[in-house]
């Protein structure tokens, strides 16, 4: 059997040395049923985990931003994107965005806009309110496939910059344990100076009377 081979076998089956990115969780609201049950598959193709409402207010609730605390106590609730039409019935797309941003808790979540209207004063309007990109409807699974690529690069910057962060706090610690030790032990040794000069007279005076 070739050393290939050998090494092959050793590595379980399914095993433990295979990194799975984490699962995206992304909060679509569209007021279309349909243009609703397209972004989900669209998502799901992508192998995202959806989660589906029917308007923006539907979606503040679930955010727990309508001044309740919503399907969350947002401690556990985590959103990597959220996915917005633009033309809703009460809550516009827009307004939806503008809340997400004026909260402390959701403003850094992306937000992507659709449209099934390609009017450009809109799109940037929302891309100045913070909107992370504008989609024409209907939405193709290219599009989508971008987005999570974006959004994946994005949460492994900020998991890259928390672990350094950690990391330098760490050697911090370490720094000021290994001085504080350190000038323990000096210390120490200073205090036992004038021991050791005791007992070597006591030593010498014993020795003197024999």
């Amino acid at each position: 059997m070739a050393v290939g081979e050998v090494m092959r076998m050793e590595i379980p089956a399914g095993g433990d040395l295979t990194v799975t990115p984490p699962e995206l969780h992304v909060l679509a609201v569209d007021d279309s049923i349909v243009d609703r049950k397209v972004i989900e598959r669209l998502l799901r193709i992508s192998a995202c985990k959806v989660t589906t409402v029917d308007s923006g207010a539907r979606a503040l609730q679930y955010l727990g931003l309508d001044g309740n605390k919503g399907a969350s106590d947002l401690k556990d609730l985590k959103v990597n994107l959220i996915v917005t039409d633009y033309s809703m019935p009460g809550l516009t797309g827009y307004d939806l965005l503008k809340k997400i941003k004026e909260s402390s808790t959701f403003r850094e979540i992306p937000v992507v806009i659709m449209s099934s209207e390609n009017i450009l004063t809109r799109i940037e309007q929302c891309l100045k309110e913070g909107a992370e990109d504008f989609l024409l409807k209907p939405v193709k699974l290219a599009d989508v496939k971008r987005i999570k690529q974006l959004i994946m690069r994005n949460e492994a910057e900020e998991c890259k910059t928390s672990s350094l962060s950690n990391k330098r706090k760490l050697v911090e610690g370490n720094i000021d344990t290994s001085s504080s030790s350190s000038s323990s032990h000096d210390d120490s040794s200073v205090e036992d100076i004038p021991s050791s000069k005791r007992m070597k007279s006591e030593f010498e005076n014993l020795s003197s009377l024999h």
